[in-house]
């Protein structure tokens, strides 16, 4: 997610030093603005800024007055003040009106790139919050990254959404659900949506790591470090250095090798073995883990300090069965995905009835085999209850749902992409054609409805 940055100062000069800062720091939208009544027309026309440094005295008009224009029409702007003057009364008056923060010139560099990282976070943070005040998730800024997640459920859109926003740090993020929910593919999505991506990211499954292994496989070795070490050995933190440690199956480490980590997370410096200078580790922290962390540390199987170290940002990922209304696209997508271009799978509908009432306990990845399965089992025919597992077949299905097509009573068997389309059109019909309703209804983003819609012939 790309952070649009306003800085007003009526010194050119030092407006133009500021920008090259923020540039250096990988900002890129930055706008900068002499004239402090221009700035404020552009927050009176609508434009929104997430950070605002705003010098305090302008001939044209006063800092604090602008300060108090953009908190009043774009309240989610973190605004930063800057002055030559330190007086403790100004900065009182700031903050009161709601500047994040006071800086006196001359601003060092990284006074000001703490200053701007701390004022993301917390609009991170509050935009979190606002989530639940509000009844439609704010669409992903860029789609891309979780375009390998399949769902309409409003609780995973919030979980993505609030990826997208950690992502955007370089905070640790801890990831927890059931097996099978994706925590892995959630990490990949936070890798490819913030600065890091385009850089490494390795995955450690952490169960495999022994008290022998760990400091060589985590830290490296050099070369003589041990009998058989020929040459220098990267580890995960120097191979990943620049890009991502997902540090899957966390929960399992064992007591004595959490400290070692920790001391990682805490300081960003390790020591390979064999050598005698401290490295410092240049990647972000994502773990995940199906257990309940608090349960470990209560029975001090975990330790406290580390679990609070990991968890800067916590994204859980609910049970498929908390979402069936994933199901169907889930079924599509698996479908499109193992039939390919070459055949034309058709599920009956009472094959769908039962893949909606089960509860899945492997989740995604056993739906996932679930459809594999049948569709080789299938062999280019029709997806019947014949090819599903025993456990789905002798499964309570839910009432009869009508699938057919309006018109054709004959035809009981559509693809799921028919399926979905006829599901949407009954509940926007159902809402008089009220697009915000429906989306409600349906647990889907608008913007979502309106891209399905409009792939119908709806305006």
């Amino acid at each position: 997610m790309q952070t649009h940055i306003i800085v007003v100062d009526d010194d050119r000069d030092y407006l133009e030093i500021l920008s090259r800062h923020l540039e250096s720091f990988g900002y890129g939208n930055i706008h900068i603005e002499d004239n402090p009544k221009k700035a404020a027309l552009m927050i009176e026309q609508g434009q929104v800024f997430d950070i605002a440094i705003v010098d305090m005295t302008m001939p044209e008009m006063d800092g604090i007055v602008l300060l108090e224009i953009i908190k009043n029409l774009s309240p989610e702007t973190e605004c930063i003040m800057v002055t030559a003057v330190n007086e403790a009364r100004v900065a009182v008056s700031c903050l009161k009106v709601g500047a994040y923060d006071y800086l006196v010139k001359p601003v060092s560099k990284d006074e000001l790139n703490l200053t701007i990282r701390r004022a993301l976070e917390r609009k991170r943070l509050l935009d979190i919050l606002e989530f639940d005040n509000k009844p439609l998730i704010p669409g992903l800024f860029h789609e891309g990254p979780f375009k390998d997640i399949i769902t309409c459920s409003r609780n995973m859109l919030k979980v993505m959404k609030m990826a997208e926003l950690y992502a955007a740090g370089d905070t640790p993020v801890l990831v927890t659900g059931e097996s099978g929910t994706g925590k892995e593919l959630l990490a990949r999505a936070i890798h490819n949506a913030g600065s890091r991506a385009g850089k490494v990211f390795t995955a450690v499954n952490m169960a495999s790591l022994s008290g022998a292994l760990f400091d060589a496989e985590f830290f490296g070795h050099t070369r003589g470090a041990f009998t058989g070490a020929e040459k220098n050995r990267e580890g995960y933190l120097e191979f990943s250095s620049g890009g991502t440690l997902f540090l899957d199956e966390i929960g399992i480490l064992p007591m004595e090798l959490q400290g070692k980590l920790l001391r990682v997370l805490q300081s960003g410096e390790y020591l390979k073995i064999g050598a005698s200078d401290q490295q410092t580790a240049d990647v972000r922290f994502v773990a995940a883990t199906n257990e309940d962390l608090s349960k470990l540390i209560d029975k001090n199987l975990f330790r406290k300090d580390l679990y609070y170290r990991l968890r800067g940002g916590w994204l859980h990922i609910p049970p498929l069965r908390e979402r069936k209304n994933d199901i169907p696209l889930l079924i599509n997508h698996f479908v499109q995905k193992f039939c390919g271009d070459k055949h034309k799978c058709i599920i009956d509908e009472k094959t769908v009835e039962l893949l909606m009432a089960y509860d899945y306990p492997g989740n995604v990845r056993e739906l996932m085999a679930i459809i594999q399965s049948a569709i080789n089992l299938a062999q280019g025919r029709a997806i019947s209850p014949q090819v599903l597992p025993d456990e789905l077949r002798t499964c309570k299905t839910i009432p009869k749902l009508n699938y057919k097509h309006p018109g054709n009573p004959e035809d009981v068997m559509l693809s799921l992409a028919e399926i979905e389309k006829n599901h949407i059109l009954r509940v926007y019909d159902g809402t008089g054609c009220n697009k915000s309703e429906t989306a409600r209804r349906l647990e889907i983003g608008l913007n979502t409805l309106r891209r399905k819609l409009q792939s119908y012939g709806i305006r």
